[in-house]
Parts: structure tokens; sequence; C-alpha cells
């Protein structure tokens, strides 16, 4: 029952739901009572013949009134306590989006997508459960059986009250038992869970790499291991749950038995009437809500507590990257880097004497073979790694004095893999800024030299580009990803190598249309294509982390260095491709 003290919280929070939900609770309880206490009095009196058509009616009366009022009271509950559950689920989703956008990538490479999603939806509902329906289950199992138990023993007769009462100790301590073997059991299933969950989404991202190497039967292997597993251990749920009903029932038959040959030798001595027997058996048909209720509640406890388990587990997990700065203002889009060195968590260097001045306004390239370090370089700026020894600032103020909201508002990233939903064209250009113009979109779209592409699909910018981009190419995503974060219009601009998928003339058109459109902001382009930083205000040239070279286009070339070098084997490279 430990759950409810975890979500007590919550009860805080939403009391006065349910304090609605119990008192309607109570008041069904109480309202309940009065039909079979009516139908004992007129058997009695059928039995004794003094029963007349107005006492018929006035008993029918009396049981009618008691219907209406607790169908109302039973509607009050139910919008009450199932709404605050329902209200605990969007919490608990906002909660963990809110804790995952917090996460630096390391995060997402350490916890599976299928785990993460598991914990989102299977364990919420289960915890939803826990709020709503074994609320429900604990008061007004408890109350109703409370109450039943006093008119039995007060209003009728509690030697028979207690001899059919005898079977529910035997019940009890097999529900005690189940519940146990039942919370281990779903633990493992919520598990297994994340683990198919997971394969499922790998298998259909891989769709098309899985077919090219022909790894069909070995991820269909795969996947029926998983598969098994999760079986498995589901039916291990289900072959505890499955044990519940019996013995209750088992336990409620014998109850019947007892209350009934009780109440026929009670009957026979005289203490008893046939009318308060037939009442008896009515109200003990009352417990067996009660006895389902626990079984019921132990049932979703369990299976509540351990999902709870797991979604405290992932709300624990810290940020690696506080959200502790205070800024909230503009920032001139000028640059300052000062990393003497930076050490992954593994002691690993990844960067070491670097040092830079970027005025505001001027175009930045960074280049260097793969390894070198420019992506952490990037997430050093983006504070989505952080270190001690590195400097960073934007306008003066260092990176970790703005708040995170604050600083992506300031840098609008373009990444080398496009990510784009499951919308239209327009919506995925248009997200960062819903509220964006038709006319908008279309001039970033322009700017992006995607334009055209677009007026050329079935149904314009409202055409749907399929999960993940699928409709489109390498290079339509690339460029509806600039779009994109040109609308967000950020003082600084990242393009993570965004421009591999495109053509040269393509590129550089773009790079043109970029330098009129950015005129006064910073753009930063990290690429493996020098073309694409010819008419760059700086390059630098990252090294195993280290900054090896500095300077313009023209002065690099002067130098004997990796610069000139890859530029050259470049420009020979698009010289035979041109056929020159």
């Amino acid at each position: 029952m430990s759950i409810f003290l975890k979500l007590f919280w919550f009860f805080k929070q939403e009391w006065r739901r349910y304090a609605i939900a119990i008192v309607a609770l109570i008041g069904v309880g109480l309202i309940t009572m009065l039909p079979p206490w009516l139908i004992g009095v007129v058997v009695d009196l059928i039995g004794s013949g003094d029963l007349t058509r107005e006492l018929l009616w006035y008993y029918l009366g009396w049981m009618a009134l008691a219907a209406v009022v607790a169908y109302v009271l039973r509607v009050v509950w139910r919008i009450a306590l199932f709404g605050a559950s329902y209200k605990l689920a969007n919490q608990l989703r906002q909660s963990i989006f809110q804790h995952l956008t917090k996460q630096p990538p390391a995060f997402f490479q350490t916890l599976k997508t299928g785990d993460l999603m598991a914990r989102s939806t299977n364990d919420i509902q289960a915890v939803e459960m826990t709020a709503g329906e074994a609320v429900l289950a604990l008061f007004d199992g408890a109350f109703t059986g409370i109450i039943v138990l006093i008119v039995m023993t007060l209003f009728i007769s509690w030697p028979l009250t207690v001899l059919a009462l005898i079977p529910w100790p035997i019940v009890g301590f097999f529900m005690w038992r189940f519940g146990t073997e039942l919370h281990h059991s779903f633990k493992d299933a919520q598990a297994r869970f994340s683990d198919l969950n997971d394969d499922v989404q790998e298998s259909i991202s891989a769709l098309r790499l899985t077919r090219a190497f022909g790894r069909e039967q070995v991820e269909e292997q795969q996947f029926n291991d998983i598969a098994t597993a999760a079986n498995v251990a589901n039916q291990a749920v289900a072959k505890t749950d499955s044990k519940y009903d019996p013995v209750i029932q088992l336990g409620v038959g014998f109850s019947f038995l007892l209350s009934v040959a009780g109440g026929a030798y009670y009957i026979h001595l005289g203490e008893l009437t046939t009318g308060q027997l037939l009442s008896f058996t009515l109200y003990l048909g009352y417990m067996i809500w009660p006895m389902f209720a626990v079984g019921w509640l132990l049932n979703m406890v369990e299976r509540g507590s351990a999902a709870y388990e797991r979604i405290e587990q992932l709300l624990r997990i810290e940020p690696a990257i506080a959200d502790s700065g205070t800024f909230n203002d503009r920032a001139e889009p000028s640059l300052q880097m000062r990393i003497p060195s930076f050490c992954y968590a593994d002691g690993t260097q990844a960067l070491s004497d670097i040092g830079l001045t970027l005025p505001a306004g001027h175009l930045l390239g960074i280049v260097g073979p793969v390894g070198a370090g420019k992506t952490t370089l990037l997430n050093l700026l983006l504070r989505a790694e952080e270190g001690d020894r590195a400097e960073l600032s934007i306008g003066g103020h260092d990176v970790g004095d703005f708040t995170l909201h604050n600083l992506r508002s300031h840098v609008a990233t373009v990444p080398q893999n496009a990510f784009l939903f499951s919308s239209t064209v327009a919506e995925n250009i248009a997200l960062a800024k819903p509220d964006a113009t038709q006319d908008e979109v279309e001039a970033v779209a322009r700017i992006a030299q995607v334009h055209d592409d677009i007026l050329r699909f079935p149904n314009g910018y409202q055409t749907e580009v399929g999960e993940r981009g699928v409709t489109l190419s390498g290079g339509q995503k690339q460029r509806i990803s600039i779009a994109r974060a040109l609308l967000l219009d950020a003082p600084i601009l990242i393009l993570d190598d965004a421009l591999s998928a495109v053509d040269v003339r393509t590129e550089q058109q773009i790079l043109a249309h970029l330098s009129q459109a950015r005129a006064g902001k910073t753009t930063v382009i990290v690429c493996h294509r020098l073309s694409a930083v010819e008419n760059a205000d700086h390059i630098i040239v990252l090294d195993h982390g280290r900054m090896t070279e500095s300077g313009t286009h023209a002065e690099l070339l002067a130098e004997q260095g990796w610069y000139r070098q890859t530029y050259e084997y470049q420009q020979l490279e698009q010289a035979v491709e041109e056929g020159r």
C-alpha cells in the first residue's frame, strides 16, 4: 500500500475531487443498504398476511427513490474520481516529457527508446488505475463491507454473521500471497514490454537496411526471441491474476452455504424470520463486491507500485546539464571560445588549446577530418556537454548564465541527419513558429532553395512527408530543415554538415541567399566539403581536438596544411565528376 503514500502529493493536490468522490461513495453505500432491508420487511408482511397494497407501494416507492439517488451519486463519484486519475496520468506524462527535454544526448544512449515509450504509456496507465480504480476499491469496498457487517451484526444476527465470515481469513491469506507474486511478475513483464517496444522501433526504422543486407530471417528470429520472453512474462502475470477470482468465488460460495445452513437452523429455533434470512443473504451478496474489491485492490496496487517505481527511477535521473542560468535577455550574436582542455566523463580528452573570438554578423567555418572534435565543440556551445575548463560565451555572457530556453532561442541548429515529423511540409517548416504565415514559410523555403521542389509535390506545402520524411530525398530533407531554422530567425545559426546531401551549385545558391538574409547575424558552418566555407569571414581547422589552422580561405590556402591539401583534392574530384 506504499503506493498511496507515494501518491499523497497528488491526493493533496486534488483533495476536492477525492472528497466529492468519497462522500458520493459513502452515500451510495448507505442508500444501497435500504432495499434488502425493505425486501425482508415485505416478505415478513406477506408471511404474516399483513401486507396491503398501500404498504407495498410505500416500500416500492422508497426502493425506487433509493435507486434514483444512488444512480445520481454514482455519476458524481465517477466524474470526480476518474477525472482525477486522468489528470494524474496527464501530469506524469508532462513531467516525463519535460524531464526528457532537459537530458543531454548521452542520456538517450543509455536508455533505449522502447523503454522510455513503455514508461510513458503502460507504466503511467497502471499508476492511473491505482489513483482511480484502486481508490474506488479501497474506499467503496471497505465502506460497503463495514456497513454491511454492521447491519448484519446489529440488526439481523451476529452469530450468523460470525458463521458466514469463517472463510474470509483464509481468502485474505491467499490475497496477500498472490499480491507478492504479482508485484514481481508484473515488474518483469513491464521490462520485457520495454525490450519488445525497443526492438519494434529499431526494426521499423532500419527496415531498408535490413532488406539491403538480407537480414530478414535474423531480425525475425531476434524479434521472436524477445516476443517469446515478453509472452512468458505476461503469462506469469496472467497466471497469478487468474488465481484471484476462483479463491474469492470459493470463499463467497462457502460463506453462502454456511449462512443458509445456519439461517435455517436459527429459523427452526425461532431466533430468525424468513424475511430476515432473505435480507441477510441479500446483504451477503453485497459482500461479494468487497471481497472482489480486495483482490482487485491488491492486484492494481502491485501493478501501480511496480510501474511507479519505474517512473520514479526515470525521473530521479538528474540532468547532466543543470538549468541554473538566470539570463533571459537578448544578447548580441558574437562568440567567444576559450577551451584549454575538455574531457568526456570517461576521461577521454576531446578538445584542447582552442581560442576564438567571432564578432557579431560574421560567418565562421569549422572544418577538419572525421573525429576531429567539431561536434563536441558545437555541443559545448549548445550546452549539450559541459566542462569546467571550457569557457564559451555569446555576446559576452557565458552560456552557463543563460536559461536553457533562452540559450536555445539564441541558437538555431540544422543537423546533418535532418529529422522531419509525420505531418505536412508547411507544418515541418513552421515547427519552431507555429503561427507563421504562409508567406513567411514560403520566404524561408526560397532561401533554402526548396520552394520549387515543394511546388512539384502533389499537394504543395500541404503534402504529407511521411514518418521521418520518408517520402523525400536527403537533399530535400536537409533544405526543409534549413528553412525551418531560418524561420526561427535566431541570432546564431549553426549548419552542422547540413549541406552534405545537396550538389555544389545548390549549396552555393543557398549560401548566397543566407548571406543576404542573415545580415548582422552570426552563422556557423561545420562541413567536410570546403567549398561551403570559401566565403567565410573566419575558418578554423580541428584535428584530434586541437585547432591546427586558423584564418580566411585565402590565408589557409597560402599555408601547406590540411586545409590546402583537402581543398585541392576536392577541386580535383569535382573536376573529374564534371568531366573537365
